[in-house]
């Protein structure tokens, strides 16, 4: 079945349930923070929140598997090929030392598509939301109605402004030079990694955004919010996927230069 205005009211609801969750521990002194067995950190709230938010799915969606990014995968080829995908926080290590750069993700897959994705930053208050086929908004307390969202129409990469995640993901996949050589042909880059960037791209602010190293969850929302928003959304290979551990993001009309110059 096809995505419904009724599951982006879900997805709207449970992103209402994480803010109150993340927001509550956000600076706490007492925060408890551990470190995974990739030593990327993990606080109390990421796994409040995707409890939580599977206990929820599991009461209204009972027939639909869950893949978060704590908790792995449930109910995997139940119902008709509905899958949610959750990252609690995505921007964990920003949340635990404070900055209010981090949001929950949530995404709805159908078929292998994404139809429905969630990107709420509280303590930045802003929102971010799409469904296949039905545009991109957001919400950021400067106006009374969610505002539709539109890439830019920025033609050269001489004009662009790039976003990019940390330099140590690049060196890793031996692809360091054609970030750098895309960053050297940008007018402006700026890194802060996450769902951040690829909402700069959404909004028109940012015309190109990629990161080397991410999963699936880190991207499924981005994907859609960006796709409907006017914008390209692939991997490093070229493939429309938000499941092929890298992504690249653009507003169309540069996706191509930058994938060559990344790719080289």
């Amino acid at each position: 079945m096809a995505a419904t205005e009724d599951d982006l009211a879900l997805a709207l609801e449970l992103a209402d349930v994480a803010d109150a969750i993340t927001l509550a521990r956000f600076r706490a002194a007492d925060l408890v923070v551990e470190t995974k067995p990739d030593l990327t950190p993990v606080t109390e709230a990421d796994k409040a929140v995707e409890r939580t938010l599977r206990d929820r799915l599991a009461s209204v969606r009972p027939h639909d598997a869950v893949m978060g990014e704590e908790y792995g995968s449930s109910g995997e080829g139940a119902g008709d090929g509905r899958r949610w995908i959750v990252d609690p926080i995505d921007g964990t290590a920003n949340y635990v030392r404070g900055i209010p750069v981090w949001a929950t993700l949530l995404a709805l897959q159908e078929g292998g598509q994404v139809t429905v994705g969630v990107a709420s930053a509280p303590a930045l208050g802003r929102r971010w939301w799409a469904v296949r086929g039905a545009g991109a908004f957001a919400t950021d307390g400067l106006a009374d109605e969610p505002r539709p969202l539109r890439v830019s129409g920025v033609s050269t990469l001489e004009d662009a402004q790039l976003c990019i995640s940390d330099s140590a993901g690049w060196e890793e996949r031996g692809r360091l030079d054609g970030v750098l050589n895309l960053s050297r042909r940008c007018w402006r880059t700026r890194g802060f990694g996450d769902f951040w960037i690829y909402m700069l791209v959404a909004e028109g602010v940012a015309d190109v955004a990629c990161e080397a190293v991410v999963s699936l969850w880190d991207l499924a929302a981005p994907q859609v919010i960006v796709e409907e928003a006017g914008g390209t959304f692939t991997d490093l290979g070229g493939v429309p996927t938000a499941e092929g551990g890298d992504a690249l993001a653009t507003n169309g009309l540069l996706h191509e230069e930058a994938l060559a110059i990344v790719r080289r």
